[in-house]
C-alpha cells in the first residue's frame, strides 16, 4: 500500500504542476495582451486599405472634373471659330463625362463614412488596449506577490507537502475566479464602448449614430454656453 501510495503522490504533484503551468494566469494575461495587439494590426491594415481606395476615388473625380472642364474649353474655343457642330460635340462629351461623376462622388461619400468609422474603432480599441496593458501589470504583480508569499507561508509552516494538493487547488479555484470577474468587466467595458453589440438594444446603426450626434451636439453647446458665461464674469 505504500508503494501505491508514493506512486499517486507522485502522480498528484506532477498534475499539479502541470495544471499550474496551463493555469498560469502571467502567461494568459500576455498572450490576450498579444491577440489585443495583433487585432489592432489588423484593424490599421483594413483601415489603410480603405483610405487607399478613398484616395483613389478623389483621383478618379479629380480627373473627370479635369476632363469636364477641357471639353468645355473645346467648346468655347469652337465656338470662337464659328464651329458651333464641334462646340455642341464637345459638350456632348462633357455631359457624359458628368454621368460618370455622380457614381465616384457616391462611392466616395460611403468609404469616407467607412473611413472614420474604421478611425473611431481604432481610437478605441487603443485606448481599451493601453488600459488593458495597465490591468495586466497590476494584476502579474500582485499575483506574483501572492505566489510568493504563498511559497513562503508554506516552507514556514511545513505543511506544504501534506496539504500541498488542497492549496493548489484553492488557489487555481480562486485564480479562476479573478480571470473571470476581469473578464466580465471586459465584456462590459467592451459593450460601453460600442465594440461588441447589445442584443437588447434594438436600434439600428442610423439611430445609434443619431443619438451619438444628439449627444456630441449638447456637449458643444453646453461649451458655448460656458464660454459665454466665462465672457460675461470677465
Amino acid at each position: 500500500m505504500g508503494l501505491f501510495k508514493r506512486a499517486a503522490t507522485v502522480v498528484e504533484s506532477r498534475v499539479n504542476k502541470l495544471l499550474d503551468k496551463l493555469e498560469d494566469p502571467n502567461a494568459t494575461l500576455d498572450l490576450s495582451y498579444e491577440k489585443m495587439i495583433d487585432g489592432l494590426q489588423e484593424m490599421k491594415a483594413s483601415l489603410a486599405d480603405v483610405v487607399t481606395e478613398q484616395k483613389q476615388l478623389e483621383v478618379q473625380i479629380a480627373r473627370v472634373e479635369r476632363d469636364m472642364a477641357d471639353r468645355e474649353e473645346e467648346a468655347k474655343t469652337a465656338l470662337k471659330m464659328g464651329r458651333e457642330d464641334l462646340a455642341q460635340a464637345a459638350l456632348e462629351r462633357k455631359h457624359q463625362l458628368s454621368s460618370q461623376l455622380e457614381p465616384l462622388k457616391q462611392a466616395l461619400e460611403r468609404i469616407t463614412a467607412q473611413a472614420e468609422r474604421l478611425k473611431d474603432a481604432e481610437r478605441k480599441l487603443e485606448d481599451r488596449i493601453h488600459a488593458f496593458k495597465t490591468q495586466k501589470e497590476v494584476t502579474k504583480a500582485t499575483y506574483n506577490a501572492s505566489k510568493a508569499e504563498v511559497k513562503v507561508g508554506e516552507s514556514m509552516s511545513g505543511i506544504s507537502k501534506s496539504f500541498g494538493g488542497v492549496g493548489d487547488s484553492l488557489q487555481r479555484a480562486q485564480d479562476k475566479a479573478e480571470q473571470m470577474q476581469a473578464r466580465a468587466a471586459a465584456m462590459e467595458s467592451l459593450a460601453e464602448e460600442g465594440i461588441l453589440e447589445d442584443p437588447l438594444d434594438k436600434r439600428d446603426n442610423v439611430q445609434k449614430e443619431l443619438d451619438q450626434i444628439k449627444q456630441q451636439s449638447a456637449v458643444q453647446d453646453d461649451l458655448e454656453r460656458l464660454k459665454k458665461e466665462m465672457e460675461n464674469k470677465q
